[in-house]
C-alpha cells in the first residue's frame, strides 16, 4: 500500500482504500487490476485539464488548447509525475513483469496514475478528482508558456525566421533514432 506521501500529494484520503489498491494493481498481478479505473481516469484527466486550460487561457483558440492538453496529458508527462509520486514502488506487478523492469516502465507508470485519478473520481466525485489532478499537475500548469507550448524546434525556428523576414531553410535528415512512434531526427539546413 502506498505511503502517506501519495495521499498528501494527491490531497485526498480514500474512503474506500480498495479502489486505490485496485488502481495500483497491474494486469499481470491478478484479476482485479487497474485497466477499468485507467479508462475512467483517462476521461476525467482529459476533462479536468481541458477545463483548466479553458479557464487559464480565455483568448487561446481550440486547436492550440488541444495542443496544450496533448503536451500535458501524454505518457512521458504522466510517467514523470507518477515517478514523482513514487508510484513505481507501490504498483503490484506479476513476477515476470517485476523482473523485466515493470516498476520503471513509462507505460505502466502512466497507466497507474490515470487509474489513481479514476479511483479518486469514483471514491470522491468530480471535485475530488479535479483537486487531485490540479495538485499533481500544479508545476506543469504553472510552467505553461503559450508562446512555445506544443511547438517543435523546427516550428519555433521557422516562426522566428519568418518574423524577421528571413527565408525558411531547406532541411535534410542526417540521422533518425528511436522507435517508429517516437522518433528523433537530426537535420541539417
Amino acid at each position: 500500500m502506498p505511503s502517506t506521501a501519495l495521499r498528501d500529494r494527491l490531497g485526498y484520503a480514500f474512503r474506500r482504500p480498495e479502489l486505490l489498491a485496485q488502481a495500483l494493481t497491474h494486469r499481470s498481478y491478478g484479476a482485479h487490476h487497474n485497466e477499468r479505473l485507467e479508462f475512467v481516469g483517462d476521461a476525467v484527466l482529459n476533462c479536468v485539464v481541458a477545463a483548466a486550460l479553458y479557464a487559464r487561457f480565455p483568448q487561446v483558440a481550440e486547436g492550440d488548447l488541444s495542443r496544450y492538453r496533448a503536451h500535458l496529458v501524454n505518457r512521458d508527462t504522466l510517467a514523470r509525475l507518477a515517478g514523482a509520486l513514487a508510484l513505481g514502488g507501490a504498483i503490484r506487478l506479476g513476477e515476470g513483469e517485476q523482473r523485466s523492469g515493470g516498476p520503471g516502465r513509462p507505460s505502466i507508470l502512466a497507466d497507474a496514475l490515470e487509474a489513481v485519478f479514476g479511483a479518486v473520481f469514483l471514491d470522491g466525485g468530480y471535485d475530488a478528482a479535479r483537486a487531485a489532478i490540479e495538485a499533481v499537475f500544479a508545476d506543469d500548469f504553472a510552467a505553461l508558456d503559450p508562446a512555445n507550448l506544443g511547438k517543435d524546434a523546427k516550428t519555433r525556428l521557422q516562426e522566428w525566421l519568418q518574423a524577421r523576414r528571413i527565408a525558411v531553410p531547406e532541411y535534410a535528415v542526417t540521422a533518425t533514432a528511436g522507435e517508429a512512434h517516437a522518433q528523433t531526427f537530426t537535420v541539417e539546413c
